[in-house]
C-alpha cells in the first residue's frame, strides 16, 4: 500500500512537472511582437518568416500620419515594441525622451546601412534611438485613361479641368511643403512671407479643384476611378491596383521637389518585448529580407547596401528622383505656425 502511495505521489509529480514545462513551452511560443506601422508598408510574407523563424506571433496595428502615431504614444501605455516614425517625429521622440535606446551589439546588421544614408539622417546619425527603414517621397498618379494632357508637377492641382476629380493628402507637411518647393522655397521655412505665399497658392488655386484631403482612403478612391489625379504613395496606390492596371498610371515625383521622408524603426520607451524588437530589426536588414521588402512595394534601394542586388523587380521610380527633395526637419515651435496655416487649407468648403 505504501509503494502505491509513493508510486502516485511520483506519477502525480511527474504530471505537474509535465504539465509546468508544456506551459512553460506554450508561453514562450505565445510571445507576441506589437508592430505600429504605416499602411500598404509591412510585407505579410516578411511577418510570416520571422514567426515562424522564432515561433512569435507578429500583431499589426496600421497609421495614416505621423501626427495619429504621435497622439498615441503620447497619451501613454500605446503597448507597441516598434513604430515607424517619418524623421521630423523621429527627432521629437527623441527630443521628448520617448524611446527606448538602441542595442548595437544585438543587430550585427546594421552593417548594411549606407554610409550616404546616414549622413542625410541628421537627427540620429549614429543610430542611437533609431534605425533607418525606407527613405522615400510622395508623388502624384495620374489616371491616363481619363487624363490624357496634363502638367507632370505640383501645378497639375491648379487644372480647372480637373476640378472635381482630385485628392491630395491629409498631411500638412506634405501639402504645404509641395507648395513652397513649387515656389522655389525649402519645404522647411520658417519665413513668414514665403508661408503666406504658399497658404494663397494652396488655398486660392489648388484648394478649389481637390475634393478632399485624404492620407487613407487616396489609393482606394484612385483604383475605382472616383479620383483621376491624387497625391500619394507609390506603394498604396499600386497596390491596390491589378497589375494588369499598372500600365495606365503616370506616377510622378515632380522635378520642382518637394518633401521627402526617412522613416526609421524605433522602440517606445516602456516597451515590453525589447529582445524581440531588435531580433525583428535585425532579421528585417539581412540582405535577403530587405530586397523581399523592396520588391514588394517595387522600391529603390535607397538606405541598405546590398539587398538592392538581390532585387527582381524594377523599382516604380529611381533614387535619382529625389535630386531636388528635401528632408522634412522637426521644426519645433514653428511646427505651430504651419499648424495654424494647415487649419485654414484642410478643411474643403
Amino acid at each position: 500500500m505504501k509503494h502505491n502511495r509513493i508510486r502516485s505521489a511520483v506519477l502525480v509529480a511527474v504530471a505537474v512537472l509535465t504539465a509546468m514545462l508544456f506551459l512553460s513551452s506554450c508561453s514562450k511560443k505565445q510571445e507576441t511582437l506589437y508592430l505600429y506601422n504605416w499602411t500598404y508598408y509591412t510585407p505579410d510574407s516578411v511577418i510570416k518568416k520571422f514567426e515562424q523563424e522564432y515561433g512569435v506571433k507578429v500583431v499589426l496595428d496600421n497609421y495614416a500620419s505621423n501626427e495619429d502615431m504621435y497622439a498615441k504614444l503620447a497619451a501613454g501605455g500605446s503597448g507597441y515594441d516598434i513604430v515607424f516614425p517619418s524623421q521630423d517625429y523621429t527627432s521629437i521622440l527623441i527630443t521628448q525622451n520617448m524611446l527606448e535606446p538602441i542595442d548595437h551589439a544585438k543587430i550585427p546588421n546594421l552593417k548594411y546601412i549606407k554610409p550616404s544614408a546616414l549622413k542625410i539622417a541628421e537627427f540620429d546619425p549614429n543610430m542611437a534611438y533609431s534605425v533607418p527603414y525606407y527613405m522615400g517621397a510622395a508623388g502624384i498618379a495620374v489616371n491616363k485613361t481619363k487624363v490624357t494632357d496634363y502638367a507632370r508637377g505640383w501645378s497639375i492641382f491648379a487644372d480647372k479641368r480637373l476640378a472635381g476629380r482630385m485628392s491630395m493628402l491629409d498631411d500638412l507637411r506634405e501639402v504645404i511643403g509641395d507648395a513652397l518647393a513649387y515656389l522655389g522655397y525649402s519645404v522647411n521655412t520658417t519665413d513668414l512671407k514665403q508661408l503666406e505665399e504658399a497658404q494663397r497658392l494652396i488655398n486660392e488655386q489648388w484648394k478649389p479643384n481637390i475634393v478632399k484631403f485624404d492620407a487613407e482612403g487616396f489609393a482606394k478612391s484612385f483604383a475605382t476611378g472616383e479620383f483621376w489625379v491624387v497625391q500619394g504613395y507609390a506603394e498604396g496606390i499600386f497596390e491596390e491596383l491589378d497589375p494588369a492596371r499598372w500600365d495606365e498610371i503616370d506616377f510622378i515625383l515632380p522635378q520642382e521637389g518637394g518633401p521627402m521622408y526617412f522613416d526609421s524603426m524605433v522602440i517606445p520607451k516602456g516597451a515590453k518585448n525589447i529582445d524581440l524588437a531588435h531580433k525583428f530589426i535585425d532579421f528585417f536588414l539581412r540582405p535577403e529580407i530587405y530586397a523581399e521588402f523592396l520588391d514588394r512595394f517595387h522600391f529603390p534601394d535607397t538606405i541598405h547596401s546590398e539587398a538592392g542586388k538581390l532585387m527582381t523587380v524594377t523599382p516604380f521610380y529611381r533614387e535619382e528622383d529625389f535630386s531636388n527633395y528635401e528632408l522634412k526637419n522637426d521644426l519645433g515651435k514653428n511646427l505651430a505656425t504651419y499648424d495654424a496655416i494647415w487649419q485654414t487649407i484642410r478643411y474643403v468648403d
